[in-house]
Formats: C-alpha cells, sequence, structure tokens
C-alpha cells in the first residue's frame, strides 16, 4: 500500500506511463478497467480518482455500490487480476487510489480485447498482427522490464544526470531517488534496477548492456571507403543523445540569418529536430535484446543515415507505420515523455516528414528490415563530410580551412603563434576535440593549451559552443 507521500509525489509528477489520473468515476466503470488492464500488461501502475489531468487535486467520492461497480468490472479482466482499490486524505481531500501490480501471467483481457500502455496512454490492440507481436513480446519479456541483477544502485547512477531528470520533469528536489524509481516502477519485485532504469540512469550501461551506445561515423565522399572521424557515446540514453546531437552539429553546415539587431540564428542544413526524433525513437525502441549491433550515426557528403537494431514490429502494418507507435521498450519510451523529449505518441514520423518539406529539403527514405534506417538527404553541400566551416559556401571543408590558415598568417595585426596554429589545425580535424587530447598530441602542457585558446579566443578566431560539456570548438571564418 502506498503512503500519502507517495501519492503526493504521483500527483505532483504527472500522468506518465505508470500513472493515469481521472478526476472522477467514470459513467461507464469499464474505462477504469481497461486502464487497470493497460497497466497490469505493462509494468504495473496506479489510477488516482479525484485529480484532474493538471494535477490539481479535487477529491471524489465514492460510496459502497460504486465501489462494488468498479470491483466487479476489474474481476472481468482475465486471468483474474488481484488489485488494491483504497483512499487516502490529501490536502483535506478524498484521493482513490487503485494500485496494479506488472501481471505474472500476461496477456490479461477486457472482453476479449486487450489494452496495453504507450507512453501516458492506453491503447486496444485491435490486430491480429498487433495481438501476436503482443503475445510474441510477453512470451520474452519486455527487455526494459528485466531486472539488471549486476546494477548497483548506491554506485552506478549517475547522480549528475538523476538531478536534471528531477529538473525536466519538474520533480521536487527534496524527493530521494529512491522514492522516484519506486513510483516510475524501475524496481523489479527483488529490489533490482529494471534494464530501464540502467539504460536511463546509469552511468555507464553499456558495463551491463554492451550495445546500449551511439556510434558516430563520418566517411569521406558518398562511400564507406574512407574513414575521417569515428566517435562511440556512452552513458544515460539522454547523454548519448546530447553528445550525437552536438557531433552531427559539428559536421553538417549551417547558415546565419540576421533579422533586426538580435543576434544570429543558426539554421543547421537538416533540422535539429529531425535529428531529436530520429534519435529518440532509436534509443527508445531499438531492439535491446540484439547483442550483434550499435545504433550507428553515419555521416556522408550526401547525406546522413541514422541506424537501429530491428525493424518494425509485427504490431506496426507498412499502411500504419508512422501512425502508431508499439514501442519495444515502453518503459524507456515513457521516461522520455516525461522529460518532454516525446510531444506526442505516434507522431513522430510525420513530424519529420513535415520539417523536410518545409525546409524544402528531400523526404526521408525509411528502411524497415531487419535494422531500421532512416535516410536524410544532403543538398548544395561540399563533397566532403568534414567539419563545417559555419559557412555552407560551396568549397570543402579543407580549402576553406587552408584559405583560412594563410589569411591568419599574413595578417600582421594578428600574432598567432605556431602551438595557436597547430590546435585550430586539431580543431579543424576534430572539433569536438579535449584539452588533454590536444596537449598530448601538441605535446606541451594543458595549462599551454588553456592560455592559447584564451588569446584565440580574444582574437575572435575561435569559440566554444554548447557549453564545456558535450559542447564543440567552432573555428570562426571571416
Amino acid at each position: 500500500m502506498l503512503t500519502k507521500e507517495d501519492i503526493e509525489n504521483i500527483i505532483y509528477s504527472g500522468e506518465g506511463y505508470n500513472a493515469e489520473f481521472k478526476v472522477r468515476t467514470p459513467s461507464k466503470v469499464k474505462e477504469l478497467t481497461e486502464e487497470i488492464c493497460a497497466f497490469a500488461n505493462a509494468s504495473g501502475g496506479v489510477l488516482l480518482i479525484g485529480v484532474d489531468d493538471n494535477n490539481v487535486i479535487h477529491g471524489a467520492e465514492i460510496d459502497n455500490g460504486k465501489r462494488s461497480s468498479i470491483q466487479n468490472s476489474i474481476n472481468e479482466i482475465n486471468p483474474h487480476l488481484p488489485t488494491e482499490m483504497y483512499s487516502l486524505e490529501i490536502e483535506n481531500k478524498t484521493v482513490w487510489v487503485i494500485e496494479v501490480n506488472s501481471g505474472n501471467q500476461k496477456p490479461y483481457a477486457l472482453s476479449g480485447a486487450i489494452y496495453v500502455r504507450q507512453g501516458p496512454n492506453t491503447q486496444k490492440l485491435t490486430s491480429v498482427e498487433q495481438m501476436r507481436d503482443f503475445f510474441q513480446q510477453s512470451n520474452r519479456i519486455y527487455f526494459d522490464e528485466t531486472p539488471c541483477l549486476d546494477f548497483n544502485k548506491e554506485l552506478d547512477i549517475d547522480e549528475e544526470w538523476f538531478a536534471d531528470f528531477k529538473m525536466d520533469s519538474k520533480l521536487s528536489k527534496s524527493v530521494s531517488n529512491e522514492q522516484i524509481i519506486n513510483n516510475l516502477r524501475l524496481n523489479s519485485e527483488n529490489g533490482n534496477l529494471k534494464n530501464g532504469g540502467v539504460l536511463f540512469f546509469g552511468k555507464q550501461p553499456d558495463m551491463f548492456i554492451e550495445t546500449a551506445v551511439i556510434r558516430c561515423i563520418a566517411f569521406e565522399g558518398t562511400t564507406k571507403t574512407q574513414i575521417i572521424d569515428d566517435k562511440v557515446f556512452r552513458g544515460p540514453l539522454m547523454k548519448q543523445y546530447l553528445q550525437s546531437i552536438q557531433w552531427i552539429k559539428s559536421k553538417l553546415n549551417v547558415r546565419y540569418e540576421i533579422k533586426g539587431v538580435g543576434p544570429r540564428k543558426e539554421i543547421l542544413e537538416i533540422p535539429e529536430t529531425v535529428f531529436k526524433e530520429t534519435i529518440i525513437n532509436a534509443l527508445s525502441h531499438r531492439d535491446y535484446y540484439d547483442k550483434g549491433a550499435k545504433i550507428t550515426i553515419e555521416v556522408f557528403s550526401d547525406r546522413v543515415e541514422i541506424s537501429n537494431p530491428g525493424g518494425l514490429t509485427s504490431a506496426i502494418s507498412a499502411s500504419e507505420f508512422g501512425k502508431k507507435s508499439h514501442s519495444r521498450n515502453p518503459l524507456i519510451f515513457g521516461l522520455f515523455v516525461r522529460i518532454n523529449m516525446v510531444e506526442q505518441v505516434g507522431s513522430g514520423i510525420g513530424r519529420i516528414k513535415n520539417l523536410l518539406l518545409e525546409a524544402k529539403l528531400p523526404a526521408p527514405i525509411f528502411k524497415t528490415d531487419g535494422i531500421f534506417t532512416v535516410v536524410l538527404e544532403r543538398v548544395n553541400t561540399p563533397k566532403s563530410s568534414g567539419k563545417s566551416s559555419g559557412k555552407s559556401s560551396g568549397k570543402s571543408a579543407t580549402e576553406n580551412w587552408l584559405k583560412y590558415k594563410d589569411l591568419i598568417l599574413q595578417n600582421t595585426s594578428i600574432k598567432v603563434a605556431k602551438s595557436g596554429i597547430m590546435i585550430l589545425e586539431l580543431i579543424h580535424s576534430s572539433p569536438e576535440i579535449t584539452i588533454p587530447e590536444m596537449a598530448k598530441k601538441i605535446k606541451i602542457t594543458e595549462r599551454a593549451i588553456e592560455k592559447n585558446i584564451q588569446k584565440l579566443k580574444e582574437q575572435n578566431l575561435l569559440e566554444r559552443r554548447d557549453g564545456d560539456r558535450g559542447g564543440f570548438w567552432k573555428i570562426l571564418v571571416d
């Protein structure tokens, strides 16, 4: 039985994968039972009556007759599903709680229909393909629901990211991590953190789930003949996303839009939101059971390809692709929803298409067999996928750099030390390079690197983009 504090935290957190609010008992109590059935088919959850969608407590009165009606409806779920129903006084108002555990006899059906949880919503499975896929998933268990036996919650949680998660999901800083883990149902019955929790909050998820990384590769030209940059990003899924976005931004061309006296606006050659939708989709829906493949982002001179293990689930037909959502990892998907990284369930593919259309770019190509791949075409770009010089001039990044280097050397009003030129060359090759890496390559101290960088900044030759952590260097080209 949950405590008053537990319920207050759940209300404050809002609806999600494991929480559903009803301001009053619906006239058709079956609506409640559908939500309960969906929780049982997922990782369990809590249904609160007397709370509205905006997390405001109104209170609700449920007499014995209505309570009996609700219980009779719950008894129609097959197989039998034990639940707890009780009331608590919150802010001097009565809130009714129906607590549902993840069922151990999945699938659970109501009136012959199966209900499942997709993000913060309940979905009724209507097609044979959807039901078949659910039965298959039930037999092997969702990967993100499986306990990770070796993970130590005291040592292996990324505390910095957990604090950011609290802020992004509007949770109180005073609520303990363990309390949030319990409320989000991230613990298994034996107390171990589930794989979904490890992937989302672990410092090094790949220590426990080997392929839980994103590999980013840039190629020279349009083929995979020559690799010019190769990075592997690790850590909690959200950090993998942020690092990957910064890497992509350092590889693509940028144009600047200046309106009035305000700051100039950076416009990436492919809208950044397209990459957000695609990468979050990959992190949420990839097949983590596949131990032979990673999520990969490949940049060519004419296109970007983002791939993740696992094609479409059998619950989504070709005609339904882009219209319906069925996640292999609903727990992870629900956590992304909580921090507003998913705008509307099932709308991501449509949003990608619309953004590219608005940007007057070719429509995306989706390859859905085996490994799910999104191909995004680049247009009017250099024939090199090296680092962007900052302006889409039509010349290659190497040509821009050589011209820029000559201008620096010939400009008598700018004095740049040999080590400064070497730093710029290293940054030109790898915008994400760190100060320790520069010091090692140039064979000078880190302090000397820092002094050179400070001077380059003062001369308006270099700047740091998107912060010290997870950001990249940008050479300023006139």
